[in-house]
């Protein structure tokens, strides 16, 4: 029986000796004995009740057997949901009553209160920890031959709920087609093979993480190093046996930040991919400078996967997100009428293709929305198509400004910000006003050991835009307030200034 995802990602893995995960506590796995392992615990879902097309809700640490539960599901027939370890008892209350699931993965330190939330909706509770956890235990017993279940391209194979920052959280569903066709687009356009070793230190509860690295590494046959999470020290010592990294900005930050990241520590790596969040420009020149690598930065979303990538060959222009994906339309439309603009033009990017998703779940009001009858999905981002048809953002549609009734982009007056000295980066939001609707704060941070003075940042900035673009006020913040992929949450700072 076919089931298109797993045929493609691991059945033709069976035998190989090749490694696959190399993990923090030691553990090296190959494909063949990943292969097995994704079987006995797919016995164990199909002993809990798991049948086509239902829900396996995963909140759990990041470890082998994590991503093996992730293949497990897929051969199961199965839907995999992922869950942020951060999330409260409150916010899983709300997905796991929305998802409906038959079983529930879980840390063992959470297996109390999960339970609680499991008995409302009948789902069953099973634990992973490093130490082993339920889950483990009973894959320990099964067989590593499992009867993969037939599914096919238009299957779901996962929903991941989006972040959330305005209204309530909606859960994409996604293909076995949408999964399969991102992980070949990119596998293809960033020249992944066998031969590459990745280091993934991203959480495995988002699309990164889980489909762009995992996904193309299993169908490539690369090499994994696995780590829990970002740690300084264990990525320079695993730079010179690595060929790529994927990773958020903060990354690469963090990397320029120590003294010891040199270009003699990167000179094997061939490819360095940076997604999630905005990548700064000057962070770009920075580790150019630094090491002679251009990092490619990318473009997607919870719906659609990748949207769009710089090339590999090629140049990958800072500030920039590349082309769109083979296989992918992308347009730049009028937001009020839909209607496409010409190129140069500011306008909602929407995107088109076997990556977009199948709607929202439980939720056919929003998908008809946002998912057009021509097959277009608006993404709410704003962009701008170059004649070459590069893709820049300008920002979230919800994030405009619109004051006095002209319409400001926070990018724009972001990057003039960002181009002092003594400044490390800025948010640039709207708050209600009472005579144009919304005044423009900026909030920023200062660059390690420099000051900054406010009223010179104002000097600097008011020349080079125009008045109405102006921030009425500036905040030196320590840190910008970002989510668990690095984005930062404007939300939080309207919330917080609106007053």
């Amino acid at each position: 029986m076919t089931n298109t995802l797993y045929d493609a990602l691991v059945a033709k893995h069976a035998g190989n000796d090749t490694l696959f995960l190399d993990c923090d506590d030691g553990t090296q796995m190959s494909y063949g004995a990943f292969a097995k392992r994704a079987g006995q615990i797919a016995h164990v879902l199909r002993d809990a009740g798991v049948r086509p097309g239902d829900r396996v809700v995963v909140q759990a640490p990041k470890l082998a057997d994590t991503i093996a539960l992730f293949v497990a599901t897929v051969q199961a027939g199965g839907v995999y949901l992922p869950l942020n370890t951060a999330y409260t008892q409150s916010e899983l209350r709300y997905f796991i009553t929305d998802a409906d699931p038959q079983v529930i993965v879980c840390d063992a330190k959470d297996e109390i209160d999960i339970s609680a939330i499991a008995d409302t909706v009948g789902a069953r509770v099973l634990t992973l920890t490093q130490s082993g956890g339920s889950l483990s235990r009973a894959a320990d017993t099964c067989p590593e031959g499992f009867d993969t279940v037939a599914r096919g391209p238009d299957d779901l194979a996962a929903l991941l709920y989006t972040s959330g920052t305005t209204g309530r959280s909606k859960g994409a569903m996604l293909s076995h087609k949408n999964l399969l066709s991102n992980a070949i687009a990119l596998t293809d356009l960033w020249q992944i093979t066998k031969g590459d070793r990745l280091i993934h230190a991203l959480p495995i509860f988002h699309t990164h993480g889980l489909f762009v690295a995992m996904n193309t590494a299993l169908l490539a046959g690369a090499q994994v190093r696995f780590m829990e999470q970002f740690d300084l020290d264990t990525i320079l010592a695993e730079l010179p046996n690595a060929t790529m990294m994927m990773g958020v900005p903060t990354f690469y930050t963090r990397l320029l930040s120590d003294n010891r990241f040199t270009a003699t520590l990167t000179q094997n790596i061939r490819l360095f991919v940076s997604g999630s969040a905005p990548l700064l420009a000057e962070t770009h020149t920075a580790f150019e400078a630094r090491t002679g690598h251009r990092i490619l930065e990318r473009y997607g979303m919870t719906e659609t996967n990748m949207i769009t990538s710089n090339p590999f060959d090629g140049d990958r222009i800072a500030g920039t997100v590349g082309f769109a994906l083979p296989g992918t339309d992308v347009e730049v439309t009028n937001p009020e009428t839909g209607s496409p603009l010409p190129r140069g033009e500011i306008g909602m990017i929407e995107v088109r293709g076997d990556n977009v998703f199948q709607g929202y779940w439980n939720m056919p009001e929003k998908t008809a929305e946002e998912l057009r009858e021509n097959g277009f999905f608006i993404t709410g981002d704003l962009g701008i198509m170059a004649d070459d048809g590069r893709v820049s953002i300008v920002g979230r549609s919800k994030d405009l400004i619109i004051s006095g009734g002209y319409n400001i982009y926070p990018k724009e007056v972001e990057d003039v910000i960002n181009d002092m000295d003594a400044v490390q980066e800025s948010a640039v939001f709207g708050v209600p006003h009472p005579d144009f609707g919304e005044a423009v704060l900026a909030a920023v941070t200062v660059r390690h050991g420099m000051s900054l003075d406010l009223e010179a940042l104002r000097a600097f900035v008011e020349p080079q835009l125009a008045r109405f673009k102006h921030p009425r006020r500036y905040i030196i913040l320590d840190a910008l307030p970002r989510n668990t992929m690095g984005k930062v949450q404007k939300n939080l700072l309207k919330d917080q200034y609106s007053a």
